[in-house]
């Protein structure tokens, strides 16, 4: 069975790409199990720029095709941040990082909280060749937090098919509908292929 690396220490992350490619017949893995403790810095200016120095860098570390992802949410009243720094925004995590972004958009009426999460994710081989896959979600931020699913912006991202927000989703639906499943499932239909073209395994 062919191994592929997911290059992450997120564990929720980490679960969600395992449910989508369930019945894929890949041997998944993250940096934890391998024990990689090294961080490859992401310096790149978009989503695609940093998922191809992770996903380029762990598979040259760890000899394994590797998936690896950069995903963050952009708010258009606020220029498209926090964009790539979704993760550090206002140097804070958690509930504080929640907060610094409700602050941010104080007086702003819930009409021009439009907002989007992008996932792209990036696939690199051992021969040196990297595929991508987008996804997008658009929704619109909340006034509070609500639900207790998810991660990261979750409980303040409004999903307007759903009527709900991400955190108040069950995790199959989430599964369904996120940007990263969208993105997941382009990046499944490119495994798919490599694995029959015979690409997938290191030598």
């Amino acid at each position: 069975m062919t191994r592929l690396l997911i290059a992450t220490h997120n564990r929720g992350k980490a679960r969600e790409f395992a449910a989508i490619f369930d019945g894929l017949g890949l041997d998944l893995c993250t940096l934890d199990d391998l024990g990689v403790t090294a961080e490859v810095e992401e310096t790149g200016a978009t989503f695609a720029e940093n998922a191809r120095l992770k996903a380029e860098a762990y598979m040259r570390l760890t000899k394994l095709p590797t998936l690896a992802d950069d995903s963050g949410l952009e708010v258009a009243v606020l220029q498209g941040a926090p964009g790539v720094y979704s993760a550090r925004y206002g140097g804070v995590t958690g509930a504080a990082q929640l907060d610094y972004l409700l602050k941010q958009m104080e007086g702003v009426p819930f009409h021009e909280r439009l907002a989007r999460f992008v996932c792209v994710v990036a696939l690199a081989r051992c021969d040196g060749e990297t595929a991508f896959a987008e996804g997008i979600l658009p929704g619109v931020i909340e006034f509070a937090p609500r639900g207790s699913g998810g991660f990261g912006y979750d409980p303040l991202f409004y999903v307007l098919d759903e009527d709900c927000t991400l955190a108040e989703l069950t995790p199959e639906r989430k599964n369904a509908i996120s940007h990263r499943a969208m993105a997941a499932r382009k990046a499944q239909a490119i495994l798919a292929r490599w694995q029959a073209e015979g690409h997938l395994a290191c030598q």
